[in-house]
This record gives C-alpha cells, structure tokens and sequence, in this order.
C-alpha cells in the first residue's frame, strides 16, 4: 500500500512531524510519501492519505484546506488520517480542535482526526505572530510528542494491514490439496 503523507507547514514544526511519521510508516508493506499540498495534483496511485496542518488563529492553513476542496471525492475513497498540529505549553492550549474540523471530516470521509503538540520559537515569527503570541501569553518551547507521532503511525499500519488483501485469511489453515 501506498501512503501520501501531505501537511501544510508555516515554520517548519508540522513539517519535521509529517517528517517523523513518513518514516515510520514507511515499513513493511507500506510505502509512504510526503509531498507538500501544493505539490499533490492527483491521490492517483496513493491508497489511503494522512492530511494536516498546522494551526493558527484556530484554522488550517490555506495550503491544506485548498488541497481538500480540490481532492475532497478522491480522498472519500480511500482511507483517511486528518492531523492538526499546533498546541503549545503544559497542558497544551489552545485545548480541543480546530472550529473546521467536523467539516473537513465530512468533505474528507476522514476515519479520526488527531491533534498533536507543536512547537513555538519566537524568533521565527513574523510581527503579527508575535503580536498574537504575546496578547495570549503562549509560551515559548517545542512540545511536540515524538512517542505520539511514532504510535499513531503504528495505529494507522495497523488499520491499514487489517485491510490488505488476504488480511482476514485464517492462516492457520492448512493450504487445500492440489487436485
């Protein structure tokens, strides 16, 4: 099987977790390739997606919605992961998802929806997103969860090796004679 691991990043931090999880999904019998949403034309050839992005102001970015407005019946049929990426601090905050998150579910058919810890350097950060990170009082840190990233691939593996052909088949049994 063949995975599209496709994130919208704007510092890089959603980018090194789309990272981390290509490379553990791409094991066995899964092949998995990131591509930025820019870069995706076409889910031709890809049999299930892991779509996300990082989140500012509570949204998506531009990037990672337009890609669901242009592939939204493509990825209906195959198998979908949505990530959002983008709480900080200890307990991360903002808590909960972001507001368009039940829409992208229903335009994507997406089995889960996950949210991950993100990262957060100011120095990094334009005027207006400092000005916004100042007003909120976030604080500065990477709290990304590798651990998170590496079972959650591993969850998805294994959802996706349930589904393979001849995933089902009691192999126990003994092969039935030649005749």
């Amino acid at each position: 099987m063949h995975v599209l691991v496709t994130v919208a990043s704007r510092h890089g931090a959603t980018r090194a977790l789309a990272e981390a999880l290509t490379a553990e999904l791409d094991q066995g019998a899964l092949t998995a390739t990131l591509l930025e949403p820019t870069e995706v034309a076409s889910l031709e050839g890809y049999d299930a997606v892991v779509l996300g992005s990082a989140v500012y102001a509570g949204s998506w970015l531009p990037a990672a919605r337009d890609l669901v407005a242009r592939c939204a019946v493509a990825l209906r049929e195959r198998p979908v992961w949505l990530l959002s990426s983008g709480p900080i601090g200890d307990p991360p905050k903002p808590a909960g998802a972001p507001a368009e998150v039940a829409a992208l579910l229903e335009e994507t058919g997406a089995r889960e929806h996950r949210v991950l810890p993100g990262r957060l350097e100011r120095r990094r950060l334009g005027r207006g997103e400092r000005a916004v990170v100042a007003l909120v009082r976030a604080p500065d840190g990477d709290f990304r969860d590798w651990e998170a990233v590496r079972d959650w691939a591993a969850e998805i593996r294994d959802a996706l090796a349930s589904e393979a052909p001849g995933a089902g088949a009691d192999r126990d049994q003994p092969e039935a004679p030649l005749a």
